[in-house]
């Protein structure tokens, strides 16, 4: 299969064989003054180099292209002598004027092209005039957004409630990019004036001044307590100041400053320079809060000079440095489809000076296959909609107010995107005398014991209660004011949509059908990017709910510290080492030639039971007072005394480990431990937060504990569907009911496990959490510092530890530690840990006494037999005799005096 090769160039892309692999040739068209641009191109280069999932065989290369500022026709030349090397892409980082002339050639030669449009000198972007294509088929997309400042402008002068205001333009901005905004305003009947800035700004007051009576300057004065900038974010600073100097700025001054790009750094030192309010407004970026997916993007790990914030370099990029690492990607993704397709169209190079020389007849699915692509990037979502344009656009609105401290308080106050708009309020009302006599709305969700549903009387509306709302109606009390309190209809704590919306409490927040959402709710970053949350009043964790272990009672462990074998080995010992003594015994006997039934010193039996159980006697270390005379028999005796030695002193310590450890709580702790053992079935709630947090640990590559890793494949099997729930309330049931762990909220399983009717749960897991609870609103809202002040001083002054002790009582019916912590007479050993010893002694005893009556049975039986046999005998004598009668005395055997002489008469038939 011939192999093919791709060649981007920034603009162009170069495709030719080179036998075994392909080359991809990336050429760049840059301004001069751009220099980010060329650090960012070969970033991109180089991470893509490095990375084998995106364009795996192929060899990249590239080369740079440079242009004046706003010389189309030096942009045409250059492109066209990249052209001759091979077009596939071209790709342009200019301003408009450039742009618009690399589109009419773009479009003729049918060679897509991807433009991200430059900001001239810092001022605000106006959007460019390109011109419309002959045949209706553009080949230029937009991989930066189109400009959206009149329609963030439109929002916040609604929101603000402005009649009157003024705004200052750039030198250098385009007054045509003003015209809708113009246009909105005028039909909606407000008062807009409009003013350039020059470069020399001082000289904008100094002229004020001179040309101005004192009625005008006082008018102008009222104007400009209400004024949007358009300029540089130097150009801004500049001109505030001069506006303080001069004194036509006053403390209820409010400043709106729009521009796209804008560092921390400037923004504060706007604000330091302003008097009055300052609002700031700005572009920003999805943030990565993961640090397992920061680095990636649809699969390539990018450099992490941009992915990590801690090093400093992203701060210093412009946004249009940003759009063009993107588009790099946009296009390496869009080569990958058509090699993996197998649908490459093979080109010749292109002479734009020919007349003769024909468009490119691949351009066309070219484009569509970069026009279908999605990716996302540094810059967040990049896909083209129908017109050829990226949609996918964010600002922030940052601010202060008159009455706070500036530069010491600049806060995000909302958001504005292509797809919701506004999310937050920017109304000026303050609150003079607290909440007092405000009815706030409140969202809730049911969530033990955080919120719960109180006993209603008939007819009245509903009540609840729980841990959330005492903290709710201390806050009431405190504040003064009332509240009206509602569930959520989906029963959700609040998450992003796959159309970025939001469902639950959160987008009842958002949608602004509330003013509160008081439950269970943590805070998190994600959260806080589209609501406000108060001071957390609870520390998070997650917790481990599970049966307390019940304690397996072996009355015969003292047979526990030896395997069976060992004891089977025992056990036959002892009758060998019997029967050796013996066979010693009576060869010893045998050499002395005594017979076997004289009397020997030695008390050592020659008998073979005897023999037997002298050798048990030593192995239970009762030992022997025999005189041993052989020496074979003493090494005997020696080494068995030795064995039974070491057996019992191993016996004795391996007996005490075994209860000791018996007696340890070995119940689950930690997440390690659940992760080690088999005996339970763990898992969460599916698609909840705890969900997404084993998630992102388990997932994550940079993670060196392996716990979170195997925790997360037994969550997540077969999708969540195996060991996690739908519910909380399934999960405790399931912890009651058998062998299960429930991962959940700390706080709300510590609560199932101390209200349990049968106290069979218990709660394991690390209190410690920089997460909390907290209460949410929507963003900008009034209250937040209000309700977090309070909430500080509640914790200040012990009432919340309080209310705590309210709803987790530790000294209650139920006591978590009991399966842990040992009472005063723990350490003492248990009647089962000795009932195997006490059973093996009755079994002794039994034994003893069925031997006994077996022995009594024979000897009775025994001695029957032989009084039978002399009766017959002497009958047999006297019947010899001749008599006929005799009479017979025989003395009792079981009798120790006298013999009771019995008299039988016997009469001979």
């Amino acid at each position: 299969m011939e192999l093919l090769i791709i060649c981007l160039s920034f603009g162009i892309l170069q495709c030719n064989s080179v036998g075994a692999d392909s080359i991809i040739h990336i050429g760049a068209i840059f301004e001069e003054n751009a220099a980010r641009d060329d650090e960012v191109f070969q970033l991109a280069i180089s991470d893509l180099s490095l990375n084998d999932d995106i364009l795996q065989s192929e060899k990249i290369t590239h080369s740079i292209k440079y242009i004046e500022p706003n010389n189309p026709f030096q942009a045409v030349q250059e492109a066209c002598e990249l052209m001759t090397q091979g077009i596939l892409a071209l790709v342009t980082s200019t301003g408009c004027a450039s742009a618009s002339a690399l589109q009419s050639l773009t479009d003729a030669m049918h060679i897509p092209h991807l433009y991200v449009q430059r900001n001239a000198e810092g001022s605000p972007r106006t959007a460019c005039q390109l011109n419309p294509s002959p045949d209706g088929e553009r080949y230029t997309l937009a991989a930066r957004p189109p400009v959206r400042l009149s329609d963030v402008m439109l929002t916040l002068v609604g929101e603000l409630r402005w009649q009157k205001f003024i705004v200052f333009y750039d030198s250098d901005y385009d007054i045509r990019g003003l015209q809708v905004f113009l246009d909105q305003t005028s039909r909606q009947g407000l008062d807009v004036s409009l003013q350039r800035v020059d470069r020399n700004i001082s000289g904008v007051f100094s002229s004020l001044f001179t040309s101005m009576r004192t009625e005008e300057l006082n008018r102008y004065r009222d104007t400009l307590r209400r004024a949007i900038l358009l300029l540089s974010p130097r150009g801004a600073q500049v001109f505030i100041h001069q506006a303080v100097e001069t004194n036509l700025a006053s403390k209820d001054s409010h400043w709106v400053f729009v521009n796209e790009e804008i560092s921390d750094t400037e923004i504060m030192e706007l604000a330091h320079s302003s008097l009055g309010r300052m609002t700031v407004v700005r572009q920003i970026f999805p943030l990565w809060k993961d640090s397992s997916v920061s680095c990636m993007r649809n699969n390539h790990r990018i450099s992490s000079l941009l992915c990590d914030p801690q090093e400093g370099y992203l701060q210093s990029l412009e946004v249009s440095n940003l759009y063009l690492y993107d588009s790099v990607l946009m296009l390496a993704n869009a080569f990958y489809r058509k090699l993996e397709d197998r649908k490459w169209h093979s080109m010749a190079s292109l002479n734009c000076i020919r007349k003769s020389t024909k468009p490119w007849n691949g351009g066309w699915s070219m484009l569509e296959t970069i026009q279908k692509g999605r990716i996302t990037g540094l810059t967040g979502i990049m896909d083209f909609m129908d017109n050829g344009s990226n949609s996918h656009v964010q600002f922030e609105i940052l601010g202060t107010s008159f009455s706070e401290t500036f530069g010491k308080d600049i806060k995000r106050l909302a958001t504005w995107d292509s797809v919701h708009g506004l999310n937050g309020s920017l109304k000026e009302s303050r609150i003079e005398n607290g909440m007092q006599g405000v009815t706030v709305k409140v969202v809730t969700l049911l969530e033990d014991p955080f919120v719960m549903v109180a006993e209603n009387i008939l007819g009245q509306p509903k009540r609840y209660k729980g841990f959330s709302i005492d903290v709710l109606d201390a806050l009431a009390k405190i504040l003064g004011f009332k509240y009206d309190i509602y569930q959520v209809a989906d029963s959700k704590y609040g998450s992003q949509l796959p159309n970025g919306s939001w469902n639950g409490m959160i987008g009842e927040l958002i949608n602004k059908k509330a003013d509160l959402a008081v439950s269970a709710i943590t805070i998190t970053p994600e959260r806080e990017n589209v609501v406000d949350f108060s001071k957390r009043y609870m520390d998070y964790s997650v917790g481990i709910l599970h049966r307390k272990p019940e304690e397996k009672i072996n009355i015969f462990s003292l047979f526990a510290p030896f395997d069976l074998a060992v004891w089977a080995c025992i056990a036959a010992a002892i009758p060998v080492v019997g029967v050796l003594i013996f066979l010693l015994t009576r060869m010893q006997m045998l050499r002395s030639q005594n017979p076997p039934g004289a009397h020997h010193t030695s008390s050592m039996s020659n008998s073979l039971h005897s023999a037997i159980w002298i050798v048990y006697g030593a192995f239970v270390q009762q030992g022997g007072d025999s005189v041993v005379g052989s020496v074979a028999l003493r090494i005997v005796m020696g080494s068995w005394w030795l064995f039974t030695l070491i057996v019992c002193s191993s016996y004795t310590a391996n007996l005490a480990a075994f209860l000791t450890v018996s007696r340890m709580d070995n119940t689950i702790r930690t997440f390690q431990d659940l992760a080690r053992q088999m005996d339970y079935a763990y898992g969460t709630v599916r698609d909840s937060a705890v969900y997404d947090y084993f998630r992102a640990k388990g997932t994550n590559p940079l993670e060196q504990d392996s716990t979170y890793a195997e925790l997360w494949r037994t969550i997540s099997k077969n999708n969540g569907q195996d060991f996690s729930v739908s519910s909380p309330s399934e999960g405790i049931r399931k912890a009651k009911k058998g062998p299960y762990a429930f991962l959940w909220d700390m706080a709300v399983v510590e609560y199932a496990a101390l209200t349990d009717d049968d106290c069979t749960i218990t709660v394991a897991g690390n209190s410690m959490s920089s997460k909390g609870y907290g209460i949410a609103m929507q963003h900008g809202s009034p209250y937040r510092d209000l309700i977090s002040q309070k909430i500080l001083e509640l914790q200040e002054k012990g009432d919340l530890d309080v209310l705590k002790q309210k709803w987790w009582p530790r000294t209650g019916r139920c006591d978590l530690n009991s399966h842990s912590n040992a009472q005063p007479d723990g350490r003492s050993l248990k009647l089962h840990s000795f009932a195997g010893v006490f059973c093996i002694l009755a079994a002794g005893l039994l034994l003893a006494c069925l031997v006994a009556a077996l022995e009594m049975w024979w000897n009775s039986n025994r001695c029957r037999q032989e009084q039978s046999k002399e009766v017959t005998e002497l009958r047999a004598r006297k019947t010899e005799q001749g008599e006929d009668t005799a009479t017979l005395y025989f003395k009792d055997p079981a009798a120790d005096a006298s013999p009771d002489l019995v008299e039988l008469q016997y009469t001979q038939l």
